[in-house]
């Protein structure tokens, strides 16, 4: 079973800086999801302190990539075929956290669903869905 430290590690080790960069955390890993949190900081911060929605899609592609690795019991890299972000309303606060989930793995491709909420609010600010293409 993957743990919380081994996610963080295939993260820190194998994303691109620029994603590095919004100090995205695994607090919660199992088999049925994964939890990645992120500070809310001005550098992704938009006009009135609310979070950019290239930040908000960025973290919930990252969150369900390692929700992938989770579910597979392995990190590994995949490919991301499809991401679709629907923005609910505007997101502030102190962080942002991603509860990504595997919908349905097969032996080639991923369906994943992310729900992103701005805390302490709790409240939902985004959904995302995902394909993976698994490495053949």
């Amino acid at each position: 079973m993957i743990t919380n430290a081994d996610a963080q590690a295939f993260l820190d080790q194998n994303f691109a800086a620029w994603v590095l960069a919004l100090s995205p955390r695994v607090t919660a890993c199992s088999t049925s999801g994964l939890t990645l949190d992120i500070p809310i900081t001005d550098d992704i911060a938009r006009v009135g302190g609310i979070v950019s929605g290239q930040a908000l899609a960025t973290l919930a592609d990252t969150a369900m990539v390692l929700a992938a690795g989770a579910h597979l019991g392995r990190m590994m890299p995949v490919a991301t075929v499809t991401l679709d972000t629907q923005f609910l309303r505007p997101g502030s606060g102190e962080s942002v956290r991603a509860e990504a989930e595997i919908i349905r793995a097969g032996r080639s491709m991923i369906f994943a669903r992310c729900t992103l909420s701005a805390l302490p609010a709790a409240k939902p600010i985004a959904h995302a869905t995902a394909t993976f293409a698994l490495p053949g």
